[in-house]
């Protein structure tokens, strides 16, 4: 099947829209509104127990998990549940099947005036970013809390997942797009170990060395497999930091390490789609072999 094939199947089995207006028995009348649940999509309360937070996972179990008890399942991690959820969960139902997905949401105890304020994904210029400062246009945000994100990922979040379903501890990947791949490049570079597979979207990679904020390679050694790319309308002050990157990490020479990048057309918005279906591609020939 070719890509271009693939993505219109995606997005039409994706459409989730609200029931619209119709015309019943003749007469005009508005029907009530409803919403079409994602098929197979569990939504699981957990708390960051550490630092008191609330969050909810979105887990869908490949079909036909409860009959093959004696499978375990690669899982794919991914932040920004909300909006990956739908791309992630379409790629993989036509490429990679035999596979776990695990969403981890924004905060959903964030306060009230702060939601308001800045929106209900306020939490992931917090859970995202390692620069302790404060940003004069969003003064209540807590930005620096990648390290207890993190934590709460390696414990509270591998913990439920892998003491509730059959799932390879040592096959388990991630997936980020800009604020949330720059994430993903930082557990690279502080604790790689957390991933098998890294899939970085347009990461903003540029805020690794940016003034007084340098982040270094943690690891003598990479054993890990790196998905990056970036669109070709994108800003240039992207495609520069993230050549740098992917040339920061191939300089290491670690065998262990394997590396694609991708460069996909169209702008930080419009590469997105295209980056969820070669990003779940190059993962399926990973899990596979």
């Amino acid at each position: 099947m070719k890509t271009s094939e693939l993505i219109i199947l995606i997005i039409i089995s994706l459409n989730t829209v609200s029931a619209q207006e119709s015309i019943v028995n003749d007469t005009t009348q508005i029907a009530e509104s409803s919403h079409l649940e994602l098929p197979r999509i569990r939504v699981i309360p957990i708390k960051d127990a550490k630092n008191d937070r609330q969050y909810e996972l979105y887990i869908k179990l490949p079909e036909g998990y409860s009959e093959n008890g004696d499978i375990k399942y690669p899982v794919l991690y991914f932040t920004d549940a909300m909006w990956h959820i739908e791309i992630l969960s379409g790629s993989t139902e036509y490429i990679m099947k035999d596979a776990i997905l695990v969403g981890i949401s924004w905060r959903k105890d964030i306060e009230e005036d702060v939601k308001q304020k800045y929106g209900v994904h306020a939490s992931r210029f917090e859970d995202y970013s390692f620069w302790k400062t404060t940003h004069p246009d969003h003064p209540k945000l807590q930005f620096g809390q990648a390290d207890n994100h993190l934590d709460f990922i390696r414990n509270n979040v591998f913990n439920y997942i892998e003491k509730n379903y059959r799932t390879n501890p040592n096959n388990r990947s991630y997936f980020g797009y800009s604020l949330s791949g720059l994430f993903g490049a930082y557990i690279i570079m502080k604790q790689p170990d957390t991933f098998k597979n890294y899939i970085l979207g347009s990461p903003s990679v540029q805020i690794l060395h940016k003034g007084e904020h340098n982040v270094e390679f943690k690891s003598k050694r990479l054993n890990v497999n790196v998905f990056i790319s970036n669109g070709t309308l994108e800003e240039e002050e992207l495609h520069e930091p993230i050549s740098e990157f992917v040339n920061s990490l191939k300089a290491r020479n670690d065998n262990g390490l394997s590396i694609e990048h991708v460069v996909i057309e169209g702008s930080h918005e419009t590469a997105f789609p295209m980056t969820g279906v070669h990003s779940v591609t190059w993962l399926s020939g990973l899990i596979t072999e």
